[in-house]
């Protein structure tokens, strides 16, 4: 561990966490000094500022000194912590792996076996080694206190149990011959499985992918940082609001701010899911995390470490880290059960063995022990926890951060999909939707001309049309003898031929109007669009309609509700003939128009009404009560605000893809739930009563040694089964 660092938390708001003196942007409060944080020894990516205990596991989390950086560094450390302790695990593994080689060739049944005569100093070199061993289980005896002290009696406390008695009555044999009691080897080889298995859990943690360190990725760990004429190289986590900065080509943003020197182009799609360079000028915002891919950019930092893009995503994520799925609480609840349960019928079993069946006490306890050892909850500990991690990190991937595991189970149900229509199934900015050709001209033709002749204008409508055309590799012309006609439209001579483009009113003056257009007309001023006409001296030769554009999205992620069985409903403030164009366009099933963003919810509610489990998809401020009032409320981020307080999962990219892949991804991540845990405690159901001797008059008995085998194998199965999760596809 480096040198602690001082953290600072907010005194009324203790998830508020920073490495610089501040203040806690919800109460505005300045934060209090802290010098520690408290960690889970079996699970090192859980992190808090206070006294907790593990949303995983349940223990006490550990008190230790702060050493880490609380945003990219911090999660580089709980990466490290957590590869640590699965080293730690496999070090140990290791040890005893090596130390069980002459404890099995010292076994009394392998050297018959082999032909050699027992000796005197055999138990004696048996205690030896088997002590060494046993010192290397002294770890589970830790947990152990540690879930005793917290009144979560679970898999440590039986683990412990099995192998202190195993260990006490083998060692007092060793020394009162008449005993004759020999558990060596399969105390041993109990920890020697449960080594291997928790070496395993470290490693399905680190192998799921912790989503924090996907997102460490996004920034640089140092930047540029301008000092007067100097540039000196700092951490980012020096880094302060107002700090000017020099990002160069092919660097990364550090923090949120704005361009206050120099222009280049930005990939922002590691934060947005654009995959269009976005240009940048003076007074352009630009977003930690994204990549300057040429020219140099001097920001200006507005937002920086928890304030900024990313740290609000790293809050979200941490969140969603204390959260539990129902079936997690459920497990929880069979593994407390279990352990209970366990001990009650070691002792039934010590108690039935001697006393009624008249078998001798090594006998009983043998099977005392071998009942502890196979009801060991460890599956039932890894079957949910894995799945999640892997959920968090897969979800992240799609652009899709869950703040509430929970509703993961809520997802899978939902039978109506509520979308708000600006900037969510439509592009929120004005766009080309219709080009229609009269005189038998082109579509290509007209919208060449038109592009040719708007490219000098600065009107919202010329350039809307402008790069349309150059979306579409449109090679234009350049016009001659251009003039604005305010209030009207442009004229303009192409290839020595004059135009006409504008509005109704313009052609009209022109005497260039007729039937047909009139027809086309009012057929796009119907349904709310701005309606061009392209004309010369003689003729209207086209007709341009524009409006928001739908997203090419949205008509996929329709479609693919559908498929699924899920209606899709769309609200917007528009009017009536604009929705029902919309909606017909991507075969919605209903809609509501003239919706006030207040009056969101009351839509919601109405359809919950009459039965029907609701997601609402909406920009996570306007439609905060619609969000609230659903089931399940999808915040669309879009990447440059994703901290937003209403919702239960949070979008970044806009994309409305990902709600399908979000309720694909909740079927497959309850599957595996389920599995697991049918296969954890089904396990347990059939091997208890088997190890307690119910087969014996059949004369079947399960031996210590093939109890921890066979309690390791439910284990493996369980992180396997978790793993096939991370190669899903959401398409």
């Amino acid at each position: 561990m480096s040198t602690p660092k001082k953290i600072y938390v907010c005194p009324m708001h203790p998830d508020v966490v920073s490495e610089i003196p501040d203040t806690c942007p919800k109460c505005g409060m300045a934060l209090a000094e802290k010098s520690k944080v408290y960690v889970c020894s079996m699970h090192p990516e859980i992190v808090r500022n206070s006294p907790d205990t593990c949303p995983k596991c349940g223990m006490a989390l550990s008190e230790r000194e702060t050493s880490m950086s609380l945003h990219s560094d911090g999660m580089h450390a709980n990466h490290n912590m957590e590869s640590d302790a699965a080293r730690d695990f496999l070090r140990r593994f290791a040890i005893v792996t090596v130390l069980l080689i002459p404890l099995v060739l010292l076994n009394k049944g392998v050297l018959s076996f082999l032909g050699i005569p027992d000796f005197p100093q055999r138990k004696f070199l048996q205690f030896a080694i088997a002590s060494l061993i046993f010192f290397y289980a002294l770890i589970f005896f830790e947990h152990a206190k540690h879930e005793m002290k917290a009144r979560k009696y679970g898999m440590m406390t039986l683990v412990s149990l099995a192998v202190g008695a195993g260990y006490i009555f083998s060692a007092a044999s060793t020394f009162i011959p008449q005993l004759n009691v020999e558990f060596y080897l399969e105390i041993s080889t109990l920890i020697w499985i449960l080594l291997f298995g928790h070496y395993l859990e470290a490693r399905s943690s680190t192998a799921a992918g912790d989503a924090l360190q996907e997102v460490a990725k996004l920034l640089p760990k140092k930047a540029h940082l301008k000092k007067g004429d100097d540039v000196v190289d700092v951490e980012i986590s020096q880094l302060r609001e107002s700090d000017m900065v020099l990002v160069k080509p092919g660097e990364k943003i550090p923090a949120d701010g704005i361009v206050f020197l120099g222009s280049a182009n930005t990939d922002e799609a590691l934060i947005s899911g654009e995959s269009k360079p976005v240009a940048k000028k003076k007074g352009s915002l630009v977003v930690a995390g994204s990549i300057c891919l040429d020219g140099s950019l001097t920001i200006k930092l507005s937002r920086v470490g928890g304030h900024s893009t990313i740290g609000q995503i790293e809050e979200l994520i941490k969140k969603a880290q204390q959260t539990k799925p129902t079936v997690q609480k459920i497990a929880d609840r069979a593994a407390g059960f279990l352990t209970i349960s366990a001990l009650l019928v070691a002792i039934f079993c010590l108690i039935f063995w001697t006393m009624v069946a008249g078998q001798p006490f090594v006998f009983a306890i043998t099977l005392a022990i071998t009942v502890l050892v196979i009801a060991c909850p460890h599956a039932l500990g890894l079957a949910i926890p894995t799945v999640s991690t892997i959920a968090t990190s897969l979800a992240t991937k799609n652009g899709v951060f869950l703040k509430d595991m929970g509703k993961l189970e809520v997802i899978r149900r939902i039978d109506y999909v509520v979308f708000d229509k600006t900037g969510t199934l439509t592009k929120g900015e004005f766009g080309v939707t219709d080009i229609f050709g009269l005189k038998k001209e082109q579509r290509g033709t007209i919208l060449k001309i038109a592009a040719s002749l708007e490219q000098n204008s600065s009107h919202v409508i010329g350039t809307a049309i402008v790069d349309f055309a150059r979306r579409n590799k449109v090679n234009l012309l350049t016009p001659e003898r251009f003039k604005n006609v305010a209030g009207h439209g442009i004229t303009g001579e192409v290839l020595g031929k004059v135009y006409f483009l504008g509005n109704k009113d313009f052609m009209e003056r022109k005497n260039v109007w007729g039937e047909e257009v009139e027809s086309i007309y009012k057929k796009l001023s119907g349904e709310s669009k701005t309606v061009i006409i392209l004309a010369d001296n003689k003729d209207v030769l086209g007709v341009l309609a524009l409006s928001d554009v739908i997203k090419s999205q949205s008509y996929l992620t329709v479609e693919r509700l559908h498929k699924m069985g899920i209606r899709v409903a769309m609200m917007t403030g528009d009017n009536k003939s604009v929705a029902s164009s919309v909606a017909k366009k991507l075969h919605i099933d209903t809609f509501f128009a003239g919706v006030k963003p207040d009056d969101k919810y009351l839509h919601i509610k109405e359809l919950q009404e009459k039965g029907s489990k609701i997601m609402m998809v909406g920009d996570g401020v306007n439609d905060a009560p619609a969000l609230t009032q659903a089931d399940v409320g999808v915040a669309v981020g879009a990447g440059t605000d994703v901290a937003v307080e209403a919702g239960d999962i949070v979008l970044t990219r806009s994309n409305p893809e990902d709600i399908a892949k979000l309720i694909v991804l909740s079927k497959k991540v309850y599957r595996k739930m389920q599995e697991n845990l049918v296969w954890a405690a089904g396990y347990n159901i059939v091997t208890i009563p088997a190890a307690a001797g119910v087969f014996a008059p059949w004369g079947f008995f399960l031996r210590p040694e093939i109890g921890a085998i066979l309690m390791a194998m439910s284990s493996v199965i369980v992180v396997i089964n978790a793993l096939l999760l991370k190669n899903a596809n959401l398409e």
